[in-house]
């Protein structure tokens, strides 16, 4: 059987691709980290990969906004002088790859408009802006997944227990209208709930960031692209979890996100 391979993106102020391509190392891929340079002068493509990863960071120093020069070039540049980078996106999604954002990757995600894709391809029609409470949060949160989204990375889960750490978290849309349409779609695929109530909730810190309906994580119609707030890659051993020495299971949580990804990769795919 052959290998699931995983470009996972690095440079220019992303800090997490380390964890990244190890959680996938974990779940049977061969992931590879490739400097961004690498891709935007066309020396490494795209398309010859399974699963794009955008790690965690602070692209360009978030100057901007956070992933905004960054979204730019991708929507801007031409491979070689020849043909824009964006076109050898679509062709990944044309065949079939997955693509996952985390925190920083989320943000550039829907700041270059492959979330929440659709209809909406290509346009910005959300964003991730400031925190509520007006400062970086780093904390451990609850999650739901959405019963009926059709995200790949999180089928077969219920609740998940992550960290986060962003300033410029806060989901919000250009309308409400757009937001509701997603919500129907099941593309408000994870959110943030209360642990007692185990519903979704505005209540800080909880919610860490003030995203309505308690918005943590966003997929496309096909479930293929995942952006998400929280750091799966940072969960990847049942130490990693602040009270570890208290847990019945052994389970690191961040991997069951990056096992799905990898094993409908290699059904699918390969």
């Amino acid at each position: 059987m052959g290998k699931v391979r995983v470009l996972v993106f690095w440079g220019y102020g992303i800090n997490c691709e380390v964890e990244t391509a190890h959680a996938f190392k974990l779940c049977g891929a061969t992931p590879e980290i490739v400097h961004l340079s690498e891709v935007f002068s066309g020396e490494v493509k795209v398309t010859d990969y399974h699963i794009l990863a955008f790690p965690g960071g602070f692209l360009d120093g978030d100057h901007l906004g956070a992933a905004q020069a960054c979204a730019h070039r991708f929507k801007t540049l031409r491979i070689k002088g020849e043909y824009p980078l964006w076109d050898d996106l679509m062709k990944f999604l044309d065949q079939g790859g997955l693509i996952i954002g985390i925190c920083n990757g989320f943000q550039l995600l829907v700041k270059m408009g492959l979330l929440p894709g659709g209809e909406y391809l290509g346009k910005r029609v959300a964003t991730l802006t400031y925190n509520d409470s007006g400062r970086f949060e780093d904390r451990w949160v609850h999650l739901k997944v959405e019963k009926h989204t059709p995200c790949i990375f999180l089928k077969g889960l219920d609740e998940l227990y992550l960290p986060v750490r962003h300033g410029e978290g806060k989901f919000l849309t250009e309308s409400d209208e757009i937001l509701k349409k997603l919500e129907e779609k099941g593309q408000l695929a994870l959110r943030y709930i209360h642990p007692e109530t185990k519903e979704p909730t505005l209540e800080y810190p909880y919610n860490p960031n003030g995203s309505p309906l308690g918005v943590a994580g966003l997929c496309d119609e096909t479930g293929r692209v995942f952006g998400l707030m929280p750091h799966p890659e940072a969960f990847n051993h049942f130490t990693n979890h602040p009270r570890w020495t208290a847990l019945k299971t052994k389970t690191a949580q961040g991997l069951l996100i990056f096992q799905n990804a990898v094993d409908w990769a290699r059904s699918n795919l390969l």
